[in-house]
C-alpha cells in the first residue's frame, strides 16, 4: 500500500468531515485536560504528604497546675520527672530528635501564631502546658511513643499531629478520585464521538471502500486510512491538552505558590508523566474505538 495514497484518503476524510474533526479534537483536549487535572491532583496529594509527614512531630504535653488528667492527680511534672521523661524519649529507637519547649516558649509561640487576635491578650504563661517536641524516624510509628508514655505520672497528655493531617488528606483524597472520576468519565465521551464521527466518514465513503473492496483490497488497507483519522484527532486533543497543563503548571508556579509558600506543589517532572499518561490513553482508546467501530459498521 503506498503511503501517499493512505495520506490522501486521511486528508479527505479530514476534509469532508471538518465540523465533526474539530468536535472531536476539542472534546478529546477537554477530556484528556481533565483527566490530566486529576493525575496532577494525585501527584498534589503525594507531595504534600510526604512534605508534612516528614514535618510531624509528637507532642508530649507534661503535666501543669491545670491540668485534669488521671496521670496529673499528683501535681504538676516535677524536675526529676522531667529529665526521666526526656531521657526515656531520646532512649527510644523510634526517636529521631526531642526538643523541649518551656511554657515561656510556648506562650511566645501562641502570640506569634494569633497575634492581632483577642485570644492572644486573655492568655498567660501560666494557662499553657510545657511540652517536648519529637520528631519520629518513622512518622507511621506513633504508636510506640503513646503506648510508653500515655498515662505515666508526668504526662498529661501525648499528641500526634498526623492524626489533625489525615482529615486534610482525606478530603483532598476525595477531591483528587472525584477529578479523576470526571477525567475518565470525559474520556468514554471522547471515546463515544470518536465512534461515531468514524461511522459517519464510512457512510460517506461507502462508494470508496466498495470500489476498494471489489479490486481486492484487503481489510487493513480500508480500514487504515480511517483508523489513522481517529488517531489523528487524539493526537490533536492530547498536543492540546499538554498545553493547557503547561499553562496551569505556570500559573501554579507563579500565582499560588508564593501565596503558600508552607508547602510544596507537584514539578514539572509530574506534568510530563501525566502527559505520557495521557497520550497513551488518546491512542489506545481512539484505536479501540475505531476498530470496534470499523468492525461494525465497515463490513469488508
Amino acid at each position: 500500500m503506498r503511503a501517499g495514497f493512505v495520506a490522501k484518503e486521511v486528508k479527505i476524510g479530514l476534509r469532508r468531515n471538518f465540523t465533526m474533526t474539530v468536535a472531536v479534537m476539542i472534546t478529546v483536549a477537554i477530556s484528556l485536560t481533565l483527566l490530566g487535572i486529576g493525575l496532577l491532583a494525585n501527584s498534589q496529594v503525594k507531595v504534600m504528604k510526604d512534605y508534612w509527614y516528614d514535618k510531624i512531630e509528637v507532642s508530649v504535653f507534661l503535666c501543669g497546675t491545670l491540668s485534669e488528667s488521671s496521670s496529673c492527680s499528683s501535681g504538676a511534672v516535677t524536675a526529676d520527672q522531667r529529665q526521666q521523661i526526656q531521657s526515656d524519649l531520646q532512649a527510644l529507637p523510634v526517636v529521631q530528635t526531642v526538643y523541649y519547649e518551656s511554657q515561656a516558649d510556648a506562650y511566645k509561640h501562641f502570640q506569634e501564631r494569633f497575634k492581632g487576635s483577642a485570644i492572644a491578650q486573655n492568655v498567660t504563661p501560666d494557662q499553657l502546658p510545657e511540652s517536648f517536641r519529637v520528631k519520629l524516624k518513622n512518622p507511621t510509628q506513633f504508636a510506640v511513643v503513646q503506648s510508653a508514655f500515655s498515662g505515666r505520672p508526668g504526662v498529661d497528655t501525648v499528641q500526634d499531629q498526623r492524626a489533625i493531617l489525615d482529615k486534610f488528606f482525606k478530603l483532598l483524597d476525595v477531591l483528587r478520585n472525584g477529578a479523576l472520576a470526571i477525567g475518565l468519565a470525559s474520556v468514554l465521551t471522547a471515546a463515544l464521538l470518536i465512534s461515531n464521527t468514524l461511522r459517519i466518514a464510512a457512510f460517506n465513503r461507502r462508494r470508496e471502500t466498495g470500489v476498494m473492496r471489489l479490486v481486492g483490497a484487503s481489510s487493513f488497507s480500508i480500514q487504515l486510512p480511517f483508523l489513522l483519522e481517529g488517531i489523528i484527532s487524539a493526537v490533536v486533543g492530547w498536543m492540546i491538552s499538554t498545553g493547557l497543563l503547561s499553562l496551569f503548571k505556570f500559573s501554579v508556579d507563579a500565582k499560588i505558590a508564593p501565596l503558600l509558600s508552607f508547602t510544596r506543589f507537584f514539578t514539572w517532572s509530574d506534568v510530563w508523566f501525566a502527559s505520557g499518561v495521557l497520550l497513551l490513553t488518546g491512542l489506545v482508546v481512539s484505536g479501540a474505538a475505531s476498530v470496534l467501530t470499523l468492525r461494525k459498521y465497515l463490513k469488508v
